[in-house]
């Protein structure tokens, strides 16, 4: 086996970069928490990491139940102690073109899922891995988290929200022995970037983002972001008058669906 984590838990696991994941850390050696809600999707994951020689067990837990999610954590530590626990599960949500304010419900279903269950999946994994003294956590943010954008205002709040959160972890942390890297993709193929109707700069596959992704965990990088061109220009808007980069982000035609993910599990 190559050297890095042996025991890995992924939420979001059942499909998009989660299922990549768990897909690309599957090998001889490897034992693998796989946590999702769909119970077929997420047992035909397994099977395939299996396939390919690792162990994998399956979590069926909805990352909104603070309480379920800190049991499944804690047996899934208990099993074989984690090494590397990755923060991937989420939604997207937004405008489509001429709506002007996003749904209530979809706003709060949107930070329900994107914010609290990254706290609800980080934070039983601090309490096992600083009492051993090592260990490694992700979280997965976005572009849209380093500058608001007109079409997707919650789902632009909730990655902003958790890269501060890592970026915060990683300076707590660092001390009590375990790692923090922020994960920024850019557009990644998967079924929630279909749903989206716009231009997407520098898409890459979801195999492709997660040998990005592994290979920048590995060297336990702070911010693995990709494509660097997009994480650069978002950084660029930030010190640009912020009345011009809206105006100009308004002309670009983005149609972004609602969830229908809602607060309470």
């Amino acid at each position: 086996m190559k050297r890095g984590a042996r025991r890995i838990l992924v939420t979001g696991a059942s499909s998009g970069i989660g299922r990549a994941l768990a897909l690309r850390y599957a090998q001889e050696g490897r034992s693998l928490a796989l946590f999702g809600r769909d119970a077929a999707r997420l047992e035909a994951v397994a099977a395939d990491c299996r396939a390919k020689g690792a162990e994998a067990d399956v979590s069926i837990a909805d990352v909104r139940d603070r309480a379920a999610m800190a049991e499944r954590i804690a047996a899934a530590d208990a099993r074989e102690p984690l090494d590397l626990v990755i923060a991937n599960a989420g939604v997207s949500t937004g405008l489509s073109r001429g709506q002007i304010a996003e749904d209530p419900e979809a706003v709060r279903g949107t930070l329900s899922i994107n914010v609290l269950g990254v706290f609800n999946t980080v934070e039983p994994a601090i309490e096992a891995m600083t009492a051993r003294r090592r260990g490694q956590i992700a979280v997965v943010g976005s572009m849209a988290g380093l500058r608001g954008l007109p079409y997707s205002p919650a789902y632009c709040a909730s990655k902003a929200a958790v890269h501060l959160y890592a970026d915060s972890l990683r300076g707590a942390l660092a001390p009590h022995g375990v790692h923090v890297s922020l994960i920024v993709p850019g557009f990644v193929a998967t079924p929630m970037t279909d749903k989206l109707k716009a231009w997407q700069a520098g898409k890459v596959s979801d195999e492709k983002a997660a040998e990005i992704i592994m290979r920048g965990l590995d060297r336990r990088a702070a911010v693995i972001a990709f494509p660097l061109f997009v994480y650069y220009a978002m950084k660029l808007f930030t010190m640009l008058p912020p009345r011009t980069v809206d105006s100009v982000m308004r002309l670009v035609e983005v149609s972004v669906p609602q969830t229908h993910e809602r607060e309470k599990p």
